[in-house]
């Protein structure tokens, strides 16, 4: 009889590309197969209720995981590109296996010791990326609940940083906080509108 040799593969997603505050986020999970998760899929194809209650799921089922983070420096420093990277990088770095492979959400890879694919719409193809796109988008939910606490002047409970019209009213009216993406154009226009105001 043949054995099977299974890959232990990982997925990674990321959350918080686009909006113009706060981190971005990157997780790396490894399901274990002995242990199944129900209903994964792209996060943003859930209620905040579901990802929430997968999140814990995940959390207590993968046989590894990570989260981690670039900072609104480094995205201001690097690009969000360069910075999305690099929280990837520190994702799968900071499992506690060692992937042979790993999918990747999206259309670029970062630069990884192990061999990696980039997968279009991975996140609802491929369950360990949709495990980790919402592993990412919850833990991001929840620093913009954080950030809401310390700023509450942006609204960043309500729109997680993204530029919607009252956050960049706010902007106008209040400037950037320190979690502000200074070099995205939103920001950047609406700081100088407020010093046009001023």
């Amino acid at each position: 009889m043949q054995s099977l040799h299974l890959e232990l593969t990982a997925g990674v997603d990321e959350a918080g590309r686009g909006p113009l505050a706060g981190p971005v986020v990157a997780a790396a999970v490894i399901l274990d197969p002995s242990r199944p998760i129900d209903g994964l899929n792209d996060s943003k194809q859930l209620s905040a209720k579901r990802r929430d209650r997968l999140f814990d799921l995940i959390i207590e089922r993968a046989a590894a995981y990570c989260i981690a983070e670039a900072s609104v420096e480094e995205i201001d420093r690097l690009n969000i590109l360069q910075a999305t990277m690099l929280a990837m990088q520190r994702a799968i770095a900071g499992l506690s296996v060692t992937p042979q492979l790993v999918l990747i959400d999206g259309n670029r890879s970062p630069l990884l010791p192990m061999r990696s694919e980039a997968i279009v719409k991975g996140d609802a193809r491929v369950t360990s990326i949709g495990a980790a796109s919402i592993l990412a988008k919850v833990h991001r939910d929840r620093l913009c609940a954080k950030l809401h606490e310390t700023f509450p002047l942006y609204g960043f409970a309500v729109h997680k940083g993204y530029g919607t019209a009252d956050h960049l009213a706010a902007l106008v009216q209040h400037g950037a906080c320190p979690e502000h993406r200074r070099t995205f154009s939103p920001v950047r226009a609406a700081l100088a509108r407020a010093a046009a105001h001023a």
